[in-house]
């Protein structure tokens, strides 16, 4: 019997655990020092047995998953340290920075138990253990960050484990992986953050800023929105890559900045032509750090029942709608609904079905 002790049931965590659990010859642990949420992890059936107890998940397993925020990450992995591990027993985490960690994990004495820096790129607009999903890790990129002193005997048990996930599983040198999620993840947060308040001091002055920002605005920076607390622990621990991005991002700003001075119309045009070819190369629908949009919008008539109608037709054809946004609704100009859809799947059925009833439907 393999054992899983998982930290924090939450939608990681969850979406781990519901993976695993009731896979041949295997037992999901949850652990959390709130009774309350013991008690939901049972409840939602997402854990084999739950425990306030840490030192009794961690004692018993065979795979320990840290499943904290990044701040609380070191705390944990020192705590395991001072417990009875099994021997070969697999500790690892769900953090976005590696390098801290990995670090870290040099430093203990973790007895017979081998750490492996892990990061699955996949999440949801929602969190906690209710939006945890069986099928969240399915097709994305879960990197592992071990060393050159990690046993590769671990690393593949480890990677033979997560198989279960449905996860492209990816090994990675743990300061490579911080300067990649810093430039694709963590910088474009401190951009979007940046240029909302940017445009929130302007707005004081001047209410039109708010108003006009709807549409496209919002959806350009709609990651500035992320939790305070685990971005502030996020970009403090991966701090010494993002004051390089960031001198970085001055360089490029600053070339925009000449450009204009200029008046270079080619150099600008130039410059929208590597960035258009560059990101056209990316996959376009592949899980990744930054959660995909899968919406689409629909023009509708101001007529009474139309959006009863169109949530009517998706239900009965058991398409999952996550959101739904009314942007225009005037007796003058024709309502547009914005619909949000968890999966491609689900936006590429919906907009064939809607399509089919007569609606006009574009992304």
């Amino acid at each position: 019997m393999t054992t899983v002790a998982i930290f924090g049931v939450g939608l990681i965590g969850g979406s781990i655990a519901l993976s695993l659990k009731g896979r041949p010859d295997m037992r999901v642990i949850g652990y959390s020092n709130r009774p309350s949420s013991v008690e939901k992890y049972m409840q939602r059936g997402v854990v084999d047995y739950a425990t306030t107890s840490k030192r009794e998940a961690a004692e018993q397993a065979d795979f320990i998953f840290l499943c904290v925020p990044v701040g609380n990450l070191e705390e944990n992995l020192r705590e395991l340290g001072e417990f009875n591990l099994k021997p070969g027993c697999i500790i690892t985490d769900v953090g976005s920075t590696k390098a801290t960690i990995m670090a870290c994990a040099r430093t203990l004495e973790l007895g017979e138990a081998v750490f492996i820096g892990g990061h699955p790129m996949a999440g949801s607009e929602r969190s906690g253990v209710e939006a945890a999903s069986y099928h969240l890790l399915e097709n994305a990129y879960y990197v592992l960050t071990p060393d050159e002193k990690t046993p590769a005997e671990a690393v593949e048990r480890l990677t033979e484990l997560l198989t279960w996930t449905r996860a492209n599983i990816v090994k990675v040198d743990a300061i490579a992986h911080d300067e990649i999620v810093g430039a694709i993840s963590h910088l474009p947060h401190m951009i979007a953050v940046s240029l909302v308040n940017q445009v929130r001091g302007y707005s004081e002055g001047n209410g039109l800023y708010e108003s006009l920002a709807a549409g496209g605005f919002r959806d350009i920076t709609r990651i500035a929105s992320g939790d305070p607390v685990v971005w502030r622990d996020i970009l403090i621990n991966n701090r010494t890559v993002l004051l390089e991005l960031l001198r970085d991002w001055s360089m490029e700003t600053a070339k925009f900045a000449d450009m204009l001075e200029r008046e270079d119309g080619e150099a600008i045009k130039e410059a929208f032509e590597k960035a258009g070819a560059f990101r056209s190369r990316m996959p376009e629908r592949r899980k990744g750090v930054i959660l995909s949009a899968y919406d689409c919008y629909v023009d509708v008539p101001d007529h009474p029942g139309i959006i009863g109608k169109i949530t009517s037709e998706l239900g009965n054809s058991r398409i999952n709608l996550s959101n739904i946004q009314i942007i225009e609704s005037r007796e003058d100009v024709p309502g547009v609904l914005r619909l949000s859809f968890r999966t491609q799947e689900d936006l590429d059925q919906a907009m064939l079905l809607l399509a089919g009833s007569g609606f006009e439907v574009h992304v």
